[in-house]
């Protein structure tokens, strides 16, 4: 991939030697990113890992508390003053509020520094004093990352994959029909485009409805402040040679290339590129609900994703050679609540089945990879019930949509991963042996004790893992 070309040498040289120094002989940061695509949990996940960090009664996973070295974590001005603070408390409000309701999704880029004070093990804790450690939290639309892939791509090729893509969807009946009453020799008519910019960006919302994940451009569907701009007006096209330079194939071409400079590649410089440990998550559940199509989509896409990240160790003379990479990642799949802990083993097995390329290619590049599933905030109960003579093991929880309690049994995951993912790669159009339901639960009250933070499953074993060798 040429995202290895994209940052300035020598920037991205200086910003590397600056940040190792400072860590080395200074406070160590830890730079988190946290992405997933559409509904995953990303906002959750991060306000429930903070406000369980700042009140550690529920993380004894995590092994410096458990150890009692944690003595104190507290939020920080970030240190980019250019990028959004990730608005923690607002967040936090909405699930710990009277009247709880889950907060507003990922739309952009945003930030958030949690300091934690923290004394040293072994014979080291007896000799020097607690130290700080940062931990800088980077939140961002998974549906931009998938934007890396149009890197290698000419418009040419892009326009040829995404209407060979769009043939077999039902989702893009109405572009395809404008595609074809358009001339690609004509001169540009802004009209026109804006038209077929619109309604691509509408195949792309009602897809991503419809359960498919490979729905880039990215910035189509979380456009920001540059909606309605020339950056975002431009829509795949039958390939053509030797046309005129100011016909409006011409021009998408020119938008597009212009998107891959002027957006997508900022972002990996200004972002991406100085992240050192990943979660991605995954809402696993959602795709098995929708069916075998959904569940390929979502692998192809995950596969994607994670060929953009540069994995490896980020020893002290590495990252002055070579620049940071990503050292560790996770692969959470959300929402476990939304089973009985009885069948969670067979969820972390699909969502490693789901990722076992890309954890793969990761391993031999020297990164420490892990899947588990999580609940970043835990919406249900469990119970046993009995229905036709035989127990169902359920979740209760409040339903989003009527407010009122109701229990729930999904349907029982296969043990073999293989049950799911082999149907998808053939291409089944539905599950011949199980029948798997989801539901979406609004989050439960809360009456938090002092110390603790909000309810959750796993969430200490996930930050043992990406954070717990540095603490």
């Amino acid at each position: 991939m040429v995202i290895t070309t994209l940052a300035d040498g020598v920037t991205r040289g200086i910003e590397t030697v600056s940040d190792t120094i400072s860590q080395t002989f200074f406070e160590p940061v830890i730079r988190l990113g946290v992405t997933g695509l559409a509904r995953s949990g990303k906002t959750v996940f991060i306000t429930s890992l903070v406000a369980n960090l700042m009140d550690r009664g529920r993380m004894p996973g995590l092994l410096a508390q458990s150890e009692g070295r944690i003595e104190v974590a507290y939020l920080q001005p970030q240190p980019d003053v250019t990028i959004p603070r990730f608005d923690y408390e607002t967040h936090l409000t909405a699930l710990t509020s009277p009247e709880p309701h889950w907060p507003d999704s990922t739309r952009a880029v945003s930030e958030l520094r949690l300091s934690l004070k923290v004394r040293p093990s072994g014979l080291l804790g007896g000799l020097q004093g607690p130290r700080t450690v940062h931990l800088d939290i980077v939140d961002y639309p998974g549906e931009w990352l998938l934007d890396l892939g149009l890197l290698d791509k000419s418009y040419s090729e892009w326009s040829k994959e995404t209407l060979a893509r769009l043939a077999m969807r039902e989702e893009a009946g109405a572009f395809r029909g404008l595609v074809e009453t358009v001339d690609s020799i004509a001169k540009l008519e802004e009209p026109k485009a804006a038209s077929l910019a619109k309604s691509f960006t509408a195949y792309l919302n009602a897809a991503r409805d419809a359960g498919h994940y490979d729905c880039s451009p990215g910035r189509f569907l979380l456009p920001g402040d540059l909606e309605g701009s020339p950056v975002l007006t431009f829509a795949p096209l039958p390939p053509k040679t030797g046309l005129p330079r100011r016909s409006l194939w011409r021009e998408m071409e020119r938008r597009y290339e212009a998107y891959k400079s002027r957006v997508v590649k900022p972002f990996f410089r200004d972002h991406f590129a100085r992240i050192d440990r990943q979660v991605v998550l995954v809402d696993a559940l959602g795709a098995i609900h929708k069916g075998p199509r959904a569940v390929e989509d979502m692998r192809e896409a995950m596969a994607d994703i994670l060929t953009a990240f540069r994995p490896g160790s980020n020893g002290f003379l590495a990252r002055l050679l070579r620049g940071k990479r990503v050292e560790k990642i996770l692969f959470a799949a959300t929402k476990a609540d939304h089973l009985h802990h009885a069948q969670h083993p067979q969820l972390t097995g699909i969502m490693q089945a789901l990722t076992r390329d890309a954890a793969d290619r990761a391993q031999f590049a020297g990164a420490a990879t892990q899947a588990l599933a999580v609940a970043s905030v835990r919406a249900t109960t469990e119970e046993t019930l009995t229905h036709n003579g035989r127990d169902l093991d359920c979740v209760r929880g409040t339903l989003l949509d009527t407010g009122k309690q109701a229990a729930f049994h999904p349907g029982n995951l296969p043990k073999d991963p293989n049950h799911l993912l082999t149907p998808a790669r053939e291409g089944a159009t539905s599950w011949l042996d199980g029948d798997y339901q989801t539901m979406t639960f609004a989050p439960a009250h809360l009456t938090l004790k002092p110390g603790e933070g909000p309810p959750h499953i796993r969430l200490d074993r996930a930050a043992e893992f990406l954070i717990g060798d540095r603490l």
